[in-house]
């Protein structure tokens, strides 16, 4: 939400500079509109295989609309169900592994806790979810990069476009100003396009990816603690162990 907020913030300010300078129709140009997203769309999926084409939008959206908890909400988290399943043995973890439907990630190494799979085991199946996670979450970012470096380039293209149509033309003063608009407003458009709406949702995604990396670690960290039924005080160091001193959790003080 947020994202989109400061988003609309920023075009709504331009929108305004443009009505105290006239009309808003005047920056309306399709020729400029079809150089830049058409090209900027197609030298992008060209940069990229048909298998990462489909994966990306699912987990571009998946990062856009990426909430992370709280380090120590997480690390909290893993406390209370190691001591659950200290006290309750398996039975309670497989109870405590259905209520975290909207975290697939602690929820399969939970249910992979119960049926008995060995810390070795785990921590392999894990680990490469956490790489298989972080790499296509990297080609998004990558896609949103590749894309936000393009359109300066295709708007750059389109302003040669319009001087050169320009320059072909000054016989004819009716088409000078036409090719002027193509010429000023496909730079305008590839600058608008990459500043303010694919760098920053790139950023986003980036950091996003990372806050989902080290929180699945915290939850590796503790399935693993549980499955070989240490003491949640010692669960709490090595989370610690993790966190910057700031974020530390002090459960058990």
């Amino acid at each position: 939400m947020i994202t989109l907020l400061g988003i609309l913030v920023g075009f709504g300010l331009i929108l305004t500079a443009m009505l105290y300078g006239g009309s808003p129709m005047d920056f309306v140009n399709m020729q400029s509109v079809l150089i830049v997203l058409g090209g900027t769309m197609a030298i992008t999926i060209v940069s990229f295989s048909v298998k990462d084409l489909r994966q990306i939008p699912g987990a571009l959206w998946r990062l856009m609309s990426y909430t992370p908890h709280e380090p120590q909400e997480i690390g909290v988290t893993m406390i209370q169900i190691a001591e659950k399943a200290r006290t309750g043995g398996f039975v309670a973890l497989e109870k405590i592994s259905k209520s975290f439907n909207d975290e697939p990630f602690l929820q399969k190494g939970l249910e992979l806790t119960v049926d008995g799979a060995n810390a070795e085991e785990i921590e392999n199946i894990l680990k490469q979810e956490i790489y298989s996670t972080s790499s296509i979450q990297s080609k998004s970012v990558d896609l949103l990069r590749r894309s936000a470096e393009v359109a300066p380039a295709m708007g750059l293209i389109g302003t040669l476009v319009g001087l050169v149509q320009m320059l072909g033309n000054l016989s004819d003063p009716s088409t000078i100003g036409p090719a002027m608009a193509v010429a000023l407003l496909t730079t305008f458009y590839g600058a608008i396009l990459a500043h303010m709406v694919l760098i920053p949702l790139s950023t986003k995604a980036e950091r996003n990816s990372h806050n989902e990396s080290t929180l699945n670690l915290l939850y590796l960290t503790g399935v693993l603690s549980i499955g070989r039924k240490e003491n949640p005080r010692r669960l709490e160091m090595q989370l610690n162990a993790m966190l910057p001193q700031t974020n530390r959790i002090s459960y058990y003080d």
